[in-house]
């Protein structure tokens, strides 16, 4: 007889969570043949054009990656690339107009909210939040802006 998710290690449990919002997530977002790894591109891009470098860092993939999901985005005609002005061999990353009308649609707040959220009370969103906030705090990455120093975060 298997266990069943309460019996579950945390770990186990957050890992699942997180791969089946994210499938759910990527199934809203195949509409637009995009996927979570392209949606943070578009945001950063919805800001101020990058380079893939900047782009690889800002979302913790490696710049091959980057250049595979950069590839796909430009063939949807979501993204350009450009020489950079100065050094030609760089490129300059810029948000199309197609790709801002994609934004637009692809991004609801609301339904991603309550995708990731289903199931939950508003308290229970609330505390769940506030866990995973200092979960972030607790494992910080390199680049993180955000985060508190660890006396601030209640680490220390």
């Amino acid at each position: 007889m298997s266990q069943g998710p309460s019996e579950w290690p945390t770990g186990r449990l957050l890992s699942s969570v997180a791969r089946r919002v994210e499938r759910e997530f990527n199934a809203h977002l195949d509409a637009w043949d995009l996927n979570h790894a392209s949606m943070p591109v578009l945001v950063l891009l919805s800001m101020q054009d990058h380079s893939q470098r900047e782009l690889a860092t800002a979302t913790s993939v490696t710049e091959q990656t980057m250049s595979r999901i950069l590839a796909r985005m430009e063939r949807l005609a979501y993204v350009s690339r450009k020489p950079h002005p100065e050094d030609r061999r760089r490129h300059v990353i810029s948000l199309t107009p197609t790709g801002a009308d994609v934004l637009r649609e692809a991004v609801d707040r609301e339904r991603a909210e309550e995708m990731v959220t289903r199931g939950l009370d508003a308290e229970q969103v609330r505390q769940l939040r506030e866990l995973l906030v200092t979960m972030m705090a607790a494992h910080p990455e390199p680049g993180d802006e955000w985060a508190a120093p660890p006396e601030r975060a209640g680490l220390s």
